[in-house]
């Protein structure tokens, strides 16, 4: 086994290293890290907006330049929360309570390289796990037929109500409507259109990008627009001296280790991974005990912006895992990679691995460098980013706006597509106003199709007899244990602690 993934990795690598891919993954980090750097523009309106620019690469490329985008955001995220106290994406809203307060103290500069070392330490971890963890989850996943992907998608939607943050019946409300999104379009086996109200476009579906575009990217715009300019407050002339000291490494050390292990562990988990395991990090170093001397929590401790910071890191590239051994992405991101892999007619699945092995070990191989490139960048190239955060958004919201209008014109060379991208971006600032964590309704968009096309196929060999769910033994095994995660999230004591660990500080 050790040998065999020595010999994958040097073919991931030897696909990786060429220069066309190292240019890619560059580009992906790079305008990551850009738009990651904008506040209110998350990874998911990122890629979703850089999708279409994909389209005329190779899969390889195409994939690597997203997966770069992706921790280029994940990135930039933090560097808004720490100097603008303004989240670039959901994971950092931790990193705002300590990040911030450093900065105001005139310590950005150790908060930004405690969150970029964490980010590079955690997402090596996460990557090595990728890399052994796959091989053996993908010959499980060829035991899987229709009723056990059904059961897996089940469960993995209610993971993902369980883990959004906020309200539970907000959560299922996301997912219902997502599923019922999902729906509209041309039934697969009879080949009638439902839910098009006879709008010939409507026959083909509602676009993936335009839901996304639309409720991310879009509705990010008009919240952010809805802020005057005075709620952002900038650090700019205290960015001195980047190095933490000795003591700041000392008490960094062991909570990157415990964020590490804790987002390795959740970012397999369906629904937000990398969201949770943020949360989960701040809670855990709020837990453990102070050091003498030591900042108090939400007062700049360096503690909760390297945990928390490590932990999400971690969560997004162990989020890798189940999308590329099941083919089922676990967050709204890898709900896009499966939308990107889709349009490069790559079937996301188990038989990526032994089809497609250059694309499988080389985007693994790029996750090393795209890391290493971030690190280098960024640290480096901080003063750049807040000359960025310095440009009024009243002059930046419009090429936004028009960049996302040309991606989604581009993608079917449809005006249709635009104007729903403007409907879904004002659902998207409604979401923004009622408090809706909008993730569940893009995993419901995303799995709803795929569900239906398993059920059916389940029942149309087990003759109709809807037994067959709980007759093959994995799937009635991930129903239980949907039932369990049900049950348990609705029990009075862990209802509370739950809504306890999404409280914003």
């Amino acid at each position: 086994m050790d040998f065999n993934l020595i010999s994958n990795l040097a073919t991931g690598f030897g696909v990786a290293v060429t220069w066309t891919n190292l240019l890619y993954c560059l580009i992906g980090c790079i305008l990551g890290t850009l738009i990651g750097v904008l506040p209110g523009i998350g990874p998911v309106a990122t890629i979703a907006m850089l999708l279409p620019a994909t389209y005329a690469l190779p899969p390889v490329s195409a994939l690597i330049m997203l997966a770069g985008i992706y921790y280029g955001a994940q990135y930039g995220g933090s560097t808004t929360a720490i100097l603008v106290n303004l989240p670039g994406e959901s994971s950092s809203v931790v990193t705002c309570i300590d990040g911030y307060q450093m900065a105001r103290q005139g310590r950005a500069g150790p908060a930004l390289a405690a969150a970029g070392l964490g980010s590079f330490f955690a997402g090596c971890v996460g990557t090595v796990i990728l890399a052994a963890f796959a091989p053996p989850l993908t010959e499980l996943a060829f035991k899987f037929g229709p009723a056990e992907y059904f059961s897996l998608m089940v469960l993995g939607l209610i993971g993902a109500v369980v883990l959004a943050s906020g309200s539970l019946l907000k959560a299922i409300a996301m997912v219902v409507l997502g599923l019922l999104l999902g729906l509209v379009g041309t039934d697969v086996n009879s080949g009638v259109a439902r839910f098009s109200f006879d709008i010939p476009e409507l026959t083909d579906g509602i676009g993936f990008i335009v839901v996304s575009m639309g409720v991310f990217g879009y509705g990010e715009i008009i919240g952010n627009l809805s802020q005057g300019d005075e709620e952002r407050e900038i650090f700019t002339s205290k960015v001195k001296g980047l190095w933490p000291t000795g003591d700041d490494f000392k008490r960094m050390a062991p909570a990157v280790l415990r964020g590490t292990t804790l987002g390795s562990a959740l970012g397999i988990l369906p629904g937000g991974g990398a969201l949770l395991a943020s949360f989960a990090s701040y809670a855990l170093e709020k837990k453990l005990k102070m050091n003498p001397g030591e900042v108090p929590f939400g007062r700049g401790n360096i503690r909760g912006v390297a945990g928390p910071e490590s932990a999400n890191n971690a969560g997004a590239q162990t989020s890798f895992i189940p999308l590329l051994t099941l083919g089922i992405p676990p967050n709204p991101v890898m709900a896009l990679m499966v939308g990107a892999m889709t349009i490069h007619n790559i079937q996301p699945g188990p038989q990526v691995m032994t089809s497609n092995p250059e694309l499988f070990w080389g985007l693994i191989a790029s996750m090393w460098l795209g890391n290493l490139m971030l690190i280098i960048l960024n640290l480096p190239l901080i003063g750049m980013w807040i000359k960025l955060l310095k440009v009024p958004y009243r002059l930046l919201f419009p090429a936004i706006v028009l960049f996302c209008a040309i991606g989604v014109y581009s993608t079917n060379n449809n005006t249709f597509d635009v104007w729903m991208v403007a409907i879904f971006g004002f659902v998207g600032y409604v979401f923004i106003k009622l408090r809706v964590e909008p993730a569940p309704l893009l995993l419901g968009f995303i799995l709803g199709p795929m569900m239906e096309e398993n059920l059916r196929r389940a029942l149309l060999l087990s003759r109709g007899s809807w037994s067959v769910l709980v007759t093959r033994p994995i799937s009635a095994g991930l129903l239980v244990a949907a039932l369990a995660l049900l049950t348990i999230v609705l029990l009075p004591a862990v209802k509370s602690k739950r809504e306890e660990a999404f409280v914003e500080e």
